[in-house]
């Protein structure tokens, strides 16, 4: 029940209304027995700067935020992170006594969930990233800093992958190749991570990277998490290869932002179970 003393963490974005985030985040802070409670509001781009404001004025204690706002939304904050910086892009914002701080925690989420997930060492790895979008480069950007031999980006727009490279060069090597060129990479690669919508209900059989180019030496990413099983997925198992979905992504990303918010550390199984129950019912 939500009272006088409720703490409110809000997400903002457009649309919202298939989002999990306010079911998770719920359940976790009623086990918890904390007076929080989580809701999602329907921002368009044109609402954003009022959406912000308002945010101070009702005193919410934070936000998660969604496309398409996560670039737009920076320039009505009081504080950056460094990493959200880096990356370009905010996705967590903590309202600190009407101080408003943005943090991005897509990428410290994935990398959590995959080294977690698949005990992999990420020193010295070779990673294919698909994709130079915002989830891309909040990957890219935190990957970049754990020692890797390589990330080679593929990209439909040539120019968007180099501006990714550009910044991901500044921490460690990194490539441009073309869709066409990746089965003559595929052998040199560790870690392959679809970061693109390519395989995304309703469009489930759709894939980047062909069955016959994976092997059991793979790890296969993908941040699509609906469906769990994506083609990638499905194809990664069927030849072997470790499997990494983005229902852990999703979580982590959510788990960081609730330290955040509550200076508490939640169980990511709990949220995992959430989400899969919600996953099944829908």
């Amino acid at each position: 029940m939500i009272n006088s003393e409720t703490q409110l963490i809000a997400l903002i974005g457009h649309p919202v209304i298939h989002s999990k985030s306010p079911q998770m985040h719920n359940v976790m802070f009623e086990k918890l027995g904390l007076n929080y409670r989580y809701i999602a509001f329907d921002v368009k781009k044109e609402q954003l700067e009022q959406a912000i404001t308002g945010i101070k004025a009702l005193n919410i204690r934070g936000l998660n935020v969604t496309i398409p706002h996560k670039v737009n939304v920076m320039r009505y904050l009081d504080e950056i992170s460094s990493e959200a910086k880096e990356i370009g892009a905010v996705n967590t914002i903590v309202n600190q006594n009407g101080i408003l701080i943005g943090y991005n925690t897509d990428g410290e989420g994935y990398v959590r969930s995959l080294i977690e997930e698949t005990g992999v060492k990420l020193a010295g790895k070779m990673v294919l990233l698909l994709g130079a979008g915002g989830a891309a480069r909040a990957i890219g950007v935190t990957l970049s800093k754990h020692s890797l031999k390589e990330i080679v980006i593929v990209n439909r727009d040539i120019e968007k992958a180099k501006e990714l490279q550009r910044k991901l060069g500044k921490n460690i090597p990194s490539s441009v190749i073309t869709t066409s060129q990746i089965k003559y990479f595929i052998d040199k690669i560790d870690i392959i991570i679809n970061t693109t919508s390519v395989g995304m209900y309703p469009n489930t059989g759709e894939s980047l990277i062909k069955q016959e180019w994976i092997s059991s030496n793979h790890i296969i990413s993908d941040i699509v998490y609906n469906p769990i099983v994506t083609q990638l997925i499905l194809d990664g198992h069927q030849k072997g290869a470790k499997i990494h979905s983005g229902l852990g992504m999703f979580v982590y990303q959510g788990v960081i932002a609730f330290e955040k918010w509550t200076g508490i550390t939640p169980d990511p199984r709990i949220m995992r179970e959430t989400v899969l129950d919600l996953l099944t019912i829908n």
